[in-house]
């Protein structure tokens, strides 16, 4: 690990790659530990420089941080490419031990609106609980891989 670099809390890069939009994408800064996650918003707001001296006041708070990625310093936090929800939930649907519903779980993964029909047959079967879990320590071991791949300690 660099000395220079932060060490960072495992959850806040847990929180920061488990975006509800896929198309906004979370940095860190590996020698603060600071981590911004550019919305749409603020994707724009880099993309036209012009537009910084009249932005509304609450994008205007994002404009350090943003300029702070322009430095090239912040590392681009697992986005949704590299996190590949939907093996993560075929994972899971292979991992339950009753063939009747481990089928119907695999099954309600195909075709449109996978996602939407893979929470509401795990919701229908009960087992939301096990799903979260099992999707939290994924998540889990994501972050833990890319902050040991990049050097970076963590708490």
């Amino acid at each position: 690990m660099n000395p220079m670099t932060a060490r960072v809390r495992l959850r806040d890069v847990i929180e920061a790659i488990d975006l509800p939009n896929q198309n906004w994408q979370s940095y860190l800064d590996p020698d603060t530990g600071e981590i911004v996650t550019l919305t749409d918003e603020g994707r724009e707001l880099v993309r036209e420089a012009e537009l910084r001296h009249d932005t509304p006041g609450e994008q205007r708070e994002e404009l350090p941080s943003l300029e702070a990625l322009e430095l090239d310093r912040f590392l681009a936090l697992p986005g949704s490419f590299e996190i590949h929800e939907w093996s993560i939930m075929e994972r899971f649907a292979r991992s339950r031990d009753g063939a009747a519903q481990q089928d119907e779980l695999v099954e309600s993964l195909h075709g449109p609106g996978a996602f939407r029909l893979f929470r509401s047959t795990v919701r229908r079967l009960g087992i939301e609980d096990e799903w979260y879990r099992f999707r939290d320590a994924a998540f889990e071991g994501i972050a833990k891989d890319w902050l040991e791949a990049n050097g970076i300690g963590f708490e």
